[in-house]
């Protein structure tokens, strides 16, 4: 399982990587209490039985799976939806992977990638034509978008759980997701690893969903790919050709419309007012991030400090790491317990401390820094601004700007701002619109 660790919470999609032998054993049958299943969700299931598949990415030439996750037929011609991060060792690793679905009643055989939509973690598949068998395959149906869903409505989600078998779960439609950059329902049911892929159903057996996520901090959350993105790939790669070769420039081509976006949103929204007592400090509204906020008092005579984090929910998944988010930090120090000398020594100390190197080598390069001395409406500060690029992602870079105010030898305002997966236009623009936010209260 891959987590997408926040510093608020914790995310995990929901394939599952090397199941089987490192599984937990199951309890015993008659230890086991009767599983209570309604009559819809066994009709549900029932129904869509037949369209309902596992896809398995397997070591080419040795059968060996590495992941696996859940997918369902959408067309007569063999066409299937699952996640993109379900199939992204084959899309980025197709010399040493291949794809093959399994079926509730065991047949095996062959897939081709034909699309993906990386930014709502979706692929387009279609089963391999073979020369004895040109028969019409079910297929799922999407629910019309007019029939809009209610809240409290309640759904279906299917798929193979920790590869044990093909199961149902019970839950409810919820909503969206509150400030989530693109649009993902909230499923109150009980998603486990190898399910990403599978579809949610209504209870006329229509597809309403693809199972995405779970938050690994709660219970009953979970979160799916509301079904028009699905049905919208499924319209655009209907007569596509398989693809060939590693995806990284369609991958690449994909976050830059998605940096795009998100350096307008975020420039557009502006900064909260009011973020600290002396200086204007740089603060987003809660629309797509949220904000926490911690405060410590030295009880020892030492440094007192109050601290902001605000993160984005969203991260784009691009194989063995995510992308395409923006982070805003501060923490405002408050020396006067320890004097100038050992304010200013402790002060310098957390500068110094901060890193920026997210990845490993073989993904970006090193960073290059640059250091200055600035003033904005009369504050002067410290500014580093570092970037890193990515080597399989062309055009795409990893921005990180650090600040700290000098106008008081015992309090000082530290910040840090951090962009993923941005072009360089952006990137100096949005360190140059972060930069411009600091100044004096008047």
């Amino acid at each position: 399982m891959r987590p997408l660790r926040l510093l608020a919470f914790a995310m995990m999609v929901i394939a599952a990587p090397h199941v089987g032998a490192a599984a937990e054993a199951s309890a015993p049958a008659e230890a086991a209490s009767a599983p209570v299943v309604s009559l819809s969700a066994r009709k549900v299931y029932e129904q869509a039985r037949s369209q309902l598949l596992q896809i398995r990415t397997v070591l080419k030439g040795r059968a060996s799976q590495t992941s696996v996750g859940s997918g369902f037929i959408v067309s007569r011609e063999g066409h299937i939806v699952t996640n993109f991060h379900v199939v992204s060792e084959v899309a980025l690793e197709p010399a040493t992977h291949d794809l093959v679905y399994v079926t509730a009643d065991g047949r095996e055989a062959p897939l081709q990638i034909l699309m993906l939509d990386v930014l709502h973690d979706l692929a387009l598949l279609k089963i391999a034509p073979a020369k004895d068998t040109a028969a019409a395959h079910d297929a799922l149906a999407f629910r019309p978008p007019k029939q809009v869903l209610a809240q409290g409505e309640r759904m279906y989600s299917l798929g193979n759980p920790l590869d044990v078998g093909f199961a149902v779960i019970e839950g409810n439609y919820n909503g969206l997701v509150e400030r989530s950059f693109y649009p993902q329902i909230f499923f109150s049911g009980s998603l486990s690893a190898g399910m990403s892929g599978g579809p949610a159903l209504d209870q006329e057996g229509r597809v309403i969903g693809v199972n995405v996520a779970r938050r690994v901090d709660g219970e009953q959350v979970s979160f799916l790919v509301p079904a028009a993105f699905a049905a919208d790939l499924l319209e655009r790669g209907r007569n596509a050709p398989p693809m060939k070769g590693p995806a990284h420039a369609e991958i690449t081509r994909q976050l830059m419309e998605h940096q795009a976006a998100l350096t307008q949103r975020f420039v557009e929204q502006g900064w909260k007012s009011a973020t600290h007592t002396r200086y204007k400090v740089p603060v987003p509204p809660d629309r797509f991030m949220r904000c926490w906020g911690t405060t410590e008092q030295s009880r020892t005579g030492g440094l007192d400090f109050e601290r902001s984090d605000c993160v984005m929910d969203t991260r784009i998944f691009v194989g063995q790491f995510t992308t395409g988010a923006i982070a805003v930090r501060h923490e405002s120090y408050d020396g006067s317990k320890l004097g100038t000398l050992r304010f200013a020594a402790r002060h310098s100390q957390s500068f110094r401390n901060e890193g920026f190197t997210r990845l490993r080598g073989d993904q970006m390069t090193k960073p290059q820094c640059h250091e200055d001395f600035v003033q904005r409406e009369g504050l002067p500060m410290r500014a580093v601004v570092c970037m890193r690029a990515y080597k399989k992602l062309p055009q795409l870079y990893d921005l990180s700007v650090l600040v700290a105010t000098l106008d008081q030898n015992q309090s000082a305002v530290q910040g840090r701002f951090d962009v993923q997966g941005v072009s360089f236009a952006n990137a100096m623009k949005l360190s140059q619109h972060y930069l411009d936010a600091y100044g004096l209260v008047k």
